[in-house]
C-alpha cells in the first residue's frame, strides 16, 4: 500500500496517524495549531472526518436518536455530530497546513457528497470509520476511486469485514488495510484482543494495524510487535479545552511518548537472525571454555579435577572435555592455561 510518498508494506516502519476529529473544538486556529503539534510528536498523517450532522443522521429526538451507554450518555445523535464535525471549509486549510508541515492528510467520509468533496482535494486515501463498515454501498464508491482504503472494524463480526473487503474488490480495488478497532470510548485494555492484528493480516492477506481508543501507549506497542503497520490514535492539542473527544484523546507528549515506544518496540523486534553482531561475539570472551586449573606434570592422567569448564571462553569449547578424559598429558600444563590439543 503507498499513500502519498509513504509505502507501507510489511518491512516499513508504522504508519502513525494523528486522529484531528472534534478535537478542534469548534475553531480552525486549533485545528491548526493541532497539525504542528501532531508533527512535533512524531505523527506521519493527521485525519479529519468529513460529514456534517444532516449527512450522518437526522434531527430528531426519538428515542432510538438519544445516545446511552457512553461517555455521550444522553444526548441526542443530531446534536453531538453538530458539535463535533470539522466544518468543510476548514478542510483545504488543514490539509495545505499538514502539507506544509511534511504530513499527510486525508479523511473518513461518511456519505457519498462527502467523497466527491475529498475527491476535489485529491486525497490520498480513505478511512472507512468502525460503524460505516456496515455501509456496503459507501464503501463501494469509496473504494471506486482507486485510492487506498482503510477499514476500522470496531462493530465488525466476521461476516461484516468479508462484506466489506468484498465490496472493495468489486470495485477493482484491492488496496485495503484492517484495523482491529475497539469501539468504546475509553476502550477496556483487556478488550483490546491485539492478537486479531496477527490474524487480519494472515486471514485476508491485507496491511492490518490498529485504531485505538484505549489509554496509554501499551496497547500500540503490542500492536506493533503483532505487525501492526498503521497506527491511529486521537490527538488533541490541550485536553483542557474540552469536546466530545476529549478524554480519550492523547495530548502532545503523551502522544511523543507513544511514538517513542512504537519506535523502540520495532526496534526492539528485530528480525530472525543467528549470527552475532561483533559486539556480541565479543561477549562470548565471558563464556564458558575448557581451562586446566590444577598443575598437571607430563604423564600425568588428565581429570575433571585438573582440566574444568569454566569462563573465561578463550579455551577449547567445552564439548571437548569428554574426549581427553582419562589420557596422559603429553606436556607440563600450568594453572591457569588454555586447554588446546
Amino acid at each position: 500500500m503507498k499513500i502519498g510518498n509513504y509505502n507501507i508494506n510489511n518491512d516499513s516502519p508504522v504508519f502513525i496517524i494523528a486522529e484531528l476529529s472534534a478535537n478542534h473544538n469548534g475553531s480552525l486556529e486549533t485545528a491548526l495549531k493541532t497539525v504542528e503539534a501532531a508533527k512535533r510528536a512524531g505523527a506521519d498523517c493527521i485525519k479529519l472526518q468529513t460529514y456534517t450532522a444532516d449527512t450522518i443522521t437526522i434531527d430528531s429526538d426519538k428515542e432510538d436518536f438519544k445516545i446511552k451507554g457512553t461517555i455521550w450518555e444522553g444526548k441526542n445523535l443530531y446534536n453531538l455530530y453538530q458539535e463535533a464535525y470539522t466544518p468543510w471549509e476548514w478542510h483545504k486549510e488543514i490539509m495545505e497546513a499538514a502539507k506544509k508541515e511534511g504530513l499527510l492528510c486525508f479523511s473518513s467520509p461518511f456519505d457519498k457528497t462527502a467523497v466527491d468533496f475529498l475527491e476535489g482535494l485529491d486525497v490520498p486515501a480513505y478511512k472507512i470509520a468502525s460503524f460505516e463498515i456496515t455501509d456496503i454501498p459507501l464503501i463501494e464508491y469509496t473504494a471506486s476511486k482507486g485510492k487506498p482504503i482503510i477499514i476500522s472494524t470496531g462493530i465488525a463480526e466476521k461476516e461484516d469485514i468479508e462484506l466489506a473487503l468484498d465490496a472493495c474488490i468489486r470495485m477493482g480495488n484491492k488496496d485495503i488495510a484492517l484495523l482491529k478497532c475497539t469501539s468504546s470510548y475509553p476502550a477496556p485494555i483487556e478488550e483490546a484482543n491485539m492478537v486479531m492484528v496477527k490474524d487480519l493480516a494472515d486471514r485476508y492477506g491485507v496491511i492490518s494495524g490498529l485504531s485505538d481508543h484505549t489509554m496509554g501507549s501499551t496497547v500500540p506497542v503490542v500492536a506493533t510487535c503483532f505487525g501492526a503497520k498503521i497506527i491511529e490514535k486521537h490527538f488533541i492539542l490541550d485536553k483542557s479545552i474540552g469536546g466530545p473527544d476529549a478524554s480519550f484523546s492523547m495530548d502532545e507528549k503523551e502522544f511523543t511518548d507513544m511514538v517513542t515506544a512504537v519506535r523502540e518496540a520495532e526496534k526492539a523486534m528485530g528480525k530472525v537472525d543467528y549470527s552475532l553482531t561483533e559486539k556480541q561475539k565479543k561477549g562470548r570472551d565471558f563464556s564458558r571454555s575448557l581451562y586446566v586449573v590444577e598443575d598437571i606434570k607430563m604423564g600425568e592422567v588428565i581429570t575433571k579435577k585438573n582440566v574444568r569448564s569454566i569462563r573465561p571462553g578463550f579455551g577449547m569449547h567445552p564439548k571437548y572435555l569428554k574426549d581427553f578424559l582419562g589420557e596422559k598429558a603429553d606436556k607440563n600444563w600450568i594453572k591457569g592455561d588454555r586447554f588446546t590439543k
